[in-house]
């Protein structure tokens, strides 16, 4: 294969100009003071193997945090971005000068929405002290109408030129939202092909729930899971929780719906039992999607002392995972969520229009695909797959497709020609090239990644196992949040990246201010609209307010 090149663009759709991704070491950035949360400079540069964040507020001095354990793997990941995408043709905010202050999203944000939260309400049925959301401790009730959440949904719906296809439905607990199974319903019919509830899993522990929300149209549960006993989720959660989440599980299986588990990791914590939850998810792997860990952020004060020792990285994530199960090399088997670029490219290229590709900051995340055959045995695609040679190939193949006219064989050829790529002989027992190019259709189109088409074997059983660490105020990087490709819709219609919505500027606090109203008073609204009425499957059960 001739010399690859990245191809980067100079401007996103609007004519904003696109700083290309700064790579190696030392280098700097803009980061955020973590007291004022004014816009700084920033030095990131390598020492004793790590990769350390130093920054200056004329204000309030000096701070530092680890932002990689591992300064080889933080290296290796930039090696595997392909490029930035240019945006959206019709962002909200048309004339931002600086991120994260203007946003909405803005002309300078270079990312699709590859996942998009909906924000139902605040409240929740547990009291975490891990919880970014802070739902019970704010002091007022923030719960969009369903007329609300529509307009939230529709402009996710109307970015363009990739309409957001995947929302989650988040909170608070979005579950007891009263009319959670009619957004479903009503997200459904805007045409999202994937709905999920990042939920505790409680409402769950029914099995009529979750058939209704089975058939209201919610594929995924990304399911709170901190570890695999009750000491942990005592120290995370405020209670025992174990054998509610294991019949939480028990009653998606049953249902036909799906998980990816998601652990919020504390350094010194819960670190020891990932290797115990990859093994569960293997267990479940009938009804087990993925796991996105999340190591905790940090959203109060903390001192120099204890942020370094408390401050779990992806790093330390890799290496922990191939410590406490032997499956991954952290150097051979992890890769960047922007690795998965040229797939989505060539898609785009192949069908005509552009799809959502997942250009995100390379260091926002890192994982790897397991490949798991009927012993529940599980093998990273990188050790049957030259995963590497293989995006290349296809980002190349994308180039050539978007320069033509493409018709059925030429889609058939650039499929075909990734053969060379993959080797049956290392291949998982059952697995060979026309099922793990099935096994790729499916992930994308979700009529073969489900239901009967799975069923019947169309595709191979997969666990995405990743990690992925979502920023606070002490390892800000604006350049991170310009490529952010999780976002958040709220009800004035604007879209925020996760990183400007939950930390940085935290705009959920002035938004969840701006559009709630005090506990007492919606309390009351409440009584008097259920005055009367009795429960019915769409309002699920009344819950109480906690806070």
């Amino acid at each position: 294969m001739a010399q690859f090149q990245v191809l980067q663009p100079e401007t996103t759709y609007t004519g904003s100009r696109i700083d290309a991704l700064k790579t190696g070491l030392p280098k700097t950035t803009q980061s955020l003071c973590p007291e004022c949360t004014q816009l700084i400079d920033a030095r990131i540069f390598e020492e004793s193997g790590k990769v350390v964040m130093e920054k200056h507020c004329p204000d309030h001095g000096d701070f530092r945090d680890i932002v990689f354990s591992d300064a080889r793997l933080y290296l290796k990941m930039e090696e595997w971005s392909f490029g930035d995408n240019r945006g959206l043709h019709n962002p909200v905010v048309a004339d931002a000068t600086r991120c994260p202050d203007d946003c909405g999203l803005c002309n300078l944000h270079t990312s699709h929405t590859a996942l998009a939260n909906v924000d139902l309400t605040n409240r929740c049925n547990l009291t975490c002290p891990v919880c970014f959301a802070n739902a019970n401790a704010a002091g007022y009730l923030y719960e969009p109408d369903i007329e609300t959440v529509r307009r939230m949904l529709q402009a996710l719906r109307d970015e363009r030129p990739a309409p957001c296809r995947i929302v989650q439905f988040s909170g608070g607990e979005p579950t007891i939202y009263p009319r959670f199974l009619d957004v479903l319903r009503m997200a459904k019919e805007m045409g999202f092909s994937h709905l999920q509830a990042a939920t505790n899993g409680l409402k769950f522990t029914s099995l009529e729930f979750a058939q209704q929300c089975k058939e209201a149209g919610l594929h995924t549960l990304y399911l709170q899971f901190d570890g695999v006993c009750d000491d942990i989720y005592r120290r995370t959660r405020g209670e025992s929780l174990w054998e509610k989440k294991l019949q939480c599980i028990e009653n998606v299986k049953k249902a036909g719906l799906k998980i990816v588990f998601v652990p919020t990791i504390v350094k010194g914590l819960n670190d020891h039992q990932i290797g115990d939850i990859i093994r569960l998810s293997l267990e479940y792997i009938e009804c087990t999607s993925g796991i996105s860990f999340q190591p905790v952020a940090f959203t109060g004060r903390i001192s120099r002392h204890e942020l370094e020792a408390k401050r779990f990285t992806l790093s330390d994530f890799a290496h922990a995972v191939k410590e406490q199960t032997g499956i991954a090399d952290p150097y051979e088997d992890w890769f960047p969520l922007s690795f998965v670029t040229p797939f989505s490219k060539l898609i785009s290229a192949l069908r005509g229009e552009e799809t959502t590709t997942l250009t995100c900051h390379p260091h926002c995340s890192l994982g790897t695909y397991l490949f798991v055959d009927q012993n529940r045995k599980a093998k990273p695609v990188t050790q049957f797959v030259d995963v590497g040679p293989m995006m290349k190939e296809m980002d190349m193949l994308a180039r050539k497709a978007g320069k033509r006219s493409v018709q059925f064989y030429t889609k058939l050829e650039a499929w075909n020609s990734l053969r060379k790529f993959f080797h049956e002989e290392k291949a998982p027992e059952g697995l060979n090239f026309n099922k793990f190019l099935q096994t790729l259709q499916g992930f994308t189109d979700k009529r073969y990644g489900r239901g009967e088409s799975e069923k019947k074997g169309f595709t191979y059983r997969t666990l995405m196992v990743a990690g992925m660490h979502f920023m606070d105020s002490y390892n800000y990087d604006v350049e991170r949040v310009k490529r952010c490709v999780i976002h958040y819709a709220a009800p004035n219609g604007k879209v925020y990246p996760f990183c400007a919505y939950n930390s940085g500027p935290v705009f959920r606090e002035r938004i969840e201010k701006e559009f709630s109203v005090p506990f007492e008073e919606q309390e009351e609204m409440r009584r008097l609209t259920l005055k009367g009425k009795k429960s019915c499957g769409t309002c699920v059960n009344e819950p109480e307010l906690v806070g």
